[in-house]
C-alpha cells in the first residue's frame, strides 16, 4: 500500500508558513519562531516550488496571501492546532472546554454584552468564553473558535463565515452642539473637534474615507486622537467633540440618551463586519450554535 504521508511538505516548512500565513509577515513569524526573516522566506519559496503553487504575493517588502495560500493555511492551522492539542493530552494536559469568541473590545463592550443573555438562555449549555482584543486577528496570542472583526482589519489564515452590515454616522453629546444646530451638513462637521481611533495601517474608516464617501472635501478640520474606539465614544459623550459612530455598535447610547446623531449624512458599509472561524479545535456543534446565533443578530 502506497504510503499516504509520502507527499507531506516537510514540517519546518509548514510551520514557517502556517506562523507566516496567521500573522500575514515573514519578519512578524520569524520572530514568533525565533528564526531569521531570510529563513522563513526560504521554507516558504521552498514550500511554493514542492507544490507549485505561490502561496503569497510578495509587494513593496510586504506579503499577502493568495487564495491557494489562505485555502492551504487555514488546512495546515487546523491541522498543527489538532496535532498541538493532542501532543498536550499525551503529556498530561487536558483541552479547554467552551467555545472562544474573539471580540474587537469596542463591540464586545457595546454590541455583544447587551444581547448575551439571549444566547445564555438558548444555550445554557454552551461555556461561551469572550476573550476581547484591540488588535487584529493577525496578532492573535491564543487560538479561537470564531471571531467578530472590522472586515478591513488582517485576519490571516482565519477562514470568512459570513458578512455583515453596518452604518457609519457622526454623534455627539446631546448637549455638544448649540440648540438648534444639530443636524449638521457634513461640511460643517470640520469646524468641530473631530475624534478618532489612531491604528496602523488605518484598517477601518477615519474621516477622510467618511467625508470622501460623500464627495465631500473639508479643506481643514482639527481631528484628535485615541488608542481604542471605546476611548473615543466615551470622550464624545463627554462633549470633547464629534465621534465617527457605527450604528449597531452606538445604538444602545443613543437609546440610553448618552450620544445622539450630529448629522443625518451616512455611509453604508454592506460587508462592514466580519465573522470568521478560528484554528481551535473546539466542539463542532457547539461552534455552529454560536455562529447561527451570530448570524441571527447580524441579520
Amino acid at each position: 500500500m502506497e504510503n499516504p504521508l509520502g507527499a507531506l511538505p516537510p514540517l519546518s516548512r509548514l510551520r514557517a508558513f502556517e506562523a507566516a500565513a496567521r500573522l500575514e509577515s515573514f519578519t512578524a513569524a520569524a520572530a514568533e519562531l525565533g528564526l531569521t526573516q531570510t529563513a522563513v522566506s526560504k521554507q516558504i519559496g521552498l514550500l511554493e516550488a514542492d507544490l507549485g503553487a505561490a502561496l503569497f504575493e510578495r509587494r513593496n517588502r510586504a506579503v499577502f496571501l493568495t487564495g491557494e495560500g489562505r485555502r492551504f493555511g487555514e488546512t495546515v492551522s487546523a491541522a498543527l492546532s489538532d496535532i498541538a492539542a493532542e501532543a498536550a493530552l499525551l503529556r498530561g494536559g487536558q483541552t479547554a472546554d467552551g467555545v472562544v469568541l474573539r471580540c474587537q473590545l469596542c463591540e464586545a463592550i457595546y454590541w455583544l454584552m447587551p444581547r448575551l443573555s439571549r444566547f445564555h438562555q438558548r444555550h445554557p449549555e454552551i461555556e461561551l468564553r469572550v476573550a476581547t482584543a484591540l488588535e487584529p486577528l493577525t496578532q492573535a496570542d491564543d487560538p479561537f473558535d470564531v471571531a467578530i472583526q472590522t472586515t478591513g482589519r488582517p485576519a490571516g489564515a482565519a477562514r470568512l463565515l459570513f458578512t455583515a452590515s453596518d452604518t457609519v454616522f457622526p454623534v455627539c453629546a446631546p448637549d455638544y452642539l448649540p440648540d438648534g444646530a444639530a443636524p449638521l451638513a457634513p461640511e460643517d462637521l470640520a469646524v468641530h473637534d473631530l475624534l478618532t481611533h489612531d491604528v496602523v495601517p488605518q484598517s477601518w474608516m477615519d474621516w477622510p474615507d467618511w467625508f470622501a464617501s460623500l464627495s465631500v472635501s473639508p479643506r481643514r478640520y482639527r481631528r484628535i486622537g485615541f488608542d481604542s474606539f471605546p476611548l473615543v465614544l466615551q470622550a464624545a459623550v463627554a462633549g470633547r467633540g464629534i465621534a465617527l459612530g457605527w450604528r449597531r455598535t452606538v445604538e444602545g447610547l443613543i437609546a440610553d440618551g448618552k450620544l445622539v446623531r450630529a448629522s443625518k449624512a451616512a455611509v453604508e458599509r454592506p460587508t462592514e463586519i466580519s465573522i470568521y472561524r478560528g484554528a481551535r479545535r473546539g466542539n463542532h456543534t457547539e461552534v455552529a450554535a454560536l455562529t447561527g446565533w451570530l448570524r441571527e443578530e447580524l441579520a
